[in-house]
């Protein structure tokens, strides 16, 4: 029997994903696996309509790879384990729903760049340490790391952060701009799931969310004319949809909208 190292549950239209190793939450080969498994859960499930993805227990969201399991690895494996990883991470973020994660503790090393997978980062008040520490492994951060931290700060700041295996509090992360909000240690995952159900029907239109969460993900990287294409696409997918046409009677209505995700 398989261990169990990712919880899922949906609630109200949200998907909770819970990293579940203690004590630290430390991820392996057999994580990501189930890591992938919720992901596409979530995906087709038509009642879901934000991901959430949080650490379970107090103390750490995720402290990043099981050191153990690639003390005696050999680099083969340790390379099919990255590639694995950023599959996963890369459905994570490509995945048409809004994805926060919920960092509720000590987010580290590939905890960390799990975060970075998600559309939005939000930390836990006294939550911990955050940081990208790898050189003092005599590695770099290779779950996609160097990639979205570079992406989120821009290269001379992410390096700098990287090769001094810096560690910061929350505070810190908010002023870098790597996470965007802190909330309360006492209503934390309260405040979180209130604040998804937000984007949910019928308060939003969820599949309006997804495809602006797609448009930027897919297409920012992109040069001018292609991420214009695929803005394009998106918009007229959204032009057909029933939330467009509710949207826009109700504005000219001057009601509220009572938006279906569909």
């Amino acid at each position: 029997m398989k261990q169990t190292l990712v919880t899922y549950s949906t609630h109200k239209g949200v998907a909770l994903i819970e990293l579940n190793n203690p004590p630290v939450n430390g991820y392996s080969f057999d994580m990501f696996k189930q890591i992938d498994e919720a992901v596409i859960e979530a995906r087709f499930d038509k009642d879901v309509h934000i991901i959430v993805i949080k650490g379970a227990g107090e103390k750490f969201f995720c402290a990043g790879a099981d050191i153990e399991m690639l003390k005696g690895a050999d680099p083969h494996f340790k390379y099919n384990f990255c590639l694995h990883a950023n599959e996963t991470l890369l459905r994570l973020e490509h995945t048409p729903k809004l994805v926060i994660a919920a960092i509720n503790g000590h987010c580290v090393g590939g905890g960390l760049e799990i975060a970075m997978a998600a559309d939005i980062r939000i930390a836990r008040e006294g939550a911990g340490k955050m940081g990208l520490p790898e050189v003092a492994l005599g590695v770099l951060a290779g779950t996609g790391g160097t990639q979205r931290l570079g992406r989120i700060l821009g290269k001379s700041k992410a390096i700098e952060l990287m090769i001094s295996g810096e560690v910061f509090d929350e505070k810190t992360a908010l002023e870098l701009g790597i996470i965007n909000a802190i909330y309360s240690h006492d209503t934390f995952m309260e405040d979180i799931m209130a604040y998804a159900e937000q984007f949910c029907p019928p308060n939003k239109p969820s599949m309006a969310v997804g495809h602006i969460k797609r448009s930027v993900q897919s297409g920012v990287e992109l040069p001018l004319e292609s991420g214009l294409a695929l803005e394009r696409e998106l918009q007229q997918r959204l032009f057909t949809s029933n939330d467009a046409k509710e949207g826009i009677s109700s504005f000219l209505e001057k009601k509220k909208p009572h938006f279906s995700g569909h």
